[in-house]
C-alpha cells in the first residue's frame, strides 16, 4: 500500500510534472491533455489504461473528441501518493510519444 504524501512532498512533486495542478479539494493532482484528434486521444487512452492496470493504479478521467481531463488520487489513502506521480510521470511519456507520432 502506498503511503499519503503530506503538503510538502505535493508540492515537490508537482515541480517535477509538466502542467499537473492540485485539485480544489488537495486530494488529486489534474490535467487536460490535448490531441490531433479522437483517434490520438484514445489509443494514448488504450496506453494509459494498461500501464494504470499494471499499476494497480486507475485514472478519474473523461474524453471528448480529442481532450481527455484526467484526476489522479488514491482513494483508499483519501489522497496523494506516490502512485499518482508515477502514473502522471507515464502519462506525460505517453503523451509526447504520441505527439511525435502525429508530428507535432
Amino acid at each position: 500500500m502506498a503511503d499519503r504524501l503530506d503538503d510538502d512532498a505535493i508540492a515537490h512533486m508537482l515541480k517535477s510534472l509538466n502542467g499537473w495542478t492540485r485539485s480544489a479539494d488537495g486530494k488529486a493532482i489534474e490535467k487536460t491533455f490535448r490531441f490531433a484528434n479522437f483517434s490520438a486521444a484514445f489509443g494514448w487512452m488504450t496506453r494509459a489504461a494498461m500501464k494504470a492496470e499494471q499499476l494497480n493504479h486507475h485514472p478519474e478521467w473523461f474524453n471528448v473528441y480529442n481532450r481527455v481531463e484526467v484526476r489522479l488520487t488514491t482513494h483508499d489513502q483519501d489522497g496523494l501518493t506516490n502512485l499518482d506521480q508515477r502514473l502522471a510521470v507515464a502519462m506525460d511519456k505517453m503523451a509526447t510519444e504520441t505527439a511525435s507520432k502525429q508530428g507535432g
